[in-house]
């Protein structure tokens, strides 16, 4: 005699044995419908473009400050770069995770993007058609009246430039000094990364000690000092 427990089984296995299959419109690489959209010329739902961004942003950062490529060691010189390389791997896992188990034929893939591609062309013609039938006089008319406007614009005065350039010297001082801030957390920092980051602080502290001779010049020759 077969009892319930015995008639269940073949149900929860068939359950567990279900492979999801891409369908059209669907993501590529999970086969989720939430947010699709176009990445890197694949539909992609937003949590793949999610963890794919986490990816590229640590390849940036290894590739900025010429360190080693993401990899599967940990293996990192300061907690910025074992930060961007613990999150690329648990990015990449997540990936891995839930990655169809059979993925589409790429012609299928092209061939349902068609219609989306079809749809944006034919708007960008229709744009165009509708901007080259404007008549040449409104055109002509419009050009006209845009150079008087230009021309009437009011003169600003050398109070209002002298103004502007101490605006500006104060908001660079405001970044002098947080640049300094930066370059003191690195200063007793090793490795790559961080001699990579107090170069690039000094380049930024040069522009910056530049930019505020050049403004204080300026500001000489408005006053008539």
């Amino acid at each position: 005699m077969t009892d319930a427990q015995t008639l269940e089984a073949p149900t929860e296995n068939a359950t567990i044995r279900r492979v999801r299959l891409w369908s059209p419109g669907a993501c590529v690489w999970c086969g989720d419908t939430d947010s699709v959209e176009v990445f890197r010329n694949e539909p992609r739902c937003a949590t793949c473009r999610k963890h794919e961004a986490v990816i590229d942003e640590a390849r940036k950062f290894m590739g900025m400050y010429g360190l080693r490529p993401i990899g599967g060691t940990l293996q990192s010189d300061d907690e910025e770069e074992y930060e961007h390389r613990l999150a690329a791997r648990e990015a990449r896992r997540a990936l891995n995770d839930i990655r169809l188990a059979e993925q589409p034929d790429p012609a299928l893939v092209r061939k349902a993007l068609r219609p989306r591609a079809a749809a944006i062309t034919e708007g960008h013609t229709g744009s165009s058609a509708q901007t080259s039938t404007r008549p040449a006089s409104a055109t002509r008319s419009s050009s006209a009246s845009a150079k008087p406007a230009k021309s009437a614009a009011p003169v600003r005065t050398g109070a209002v430039d002298v103004e502007e350039i101490q605006t500006r010297a104060l908001a660079l001082l405001d970044q002098l000094s947080a640049i300094d801030a930066q370059l003191a957390l690195v200063a007793e920092q090793n490795g790559l990364a961080a001699r990579a980051r107090r170069s690039d602080l000094e380049k930024q502290k040069a522009t910056i000690l530049r930019t505020l001779a050049a403004l204080e010049k300026a500001r000489l020759s408005a006053s008539g000092s």
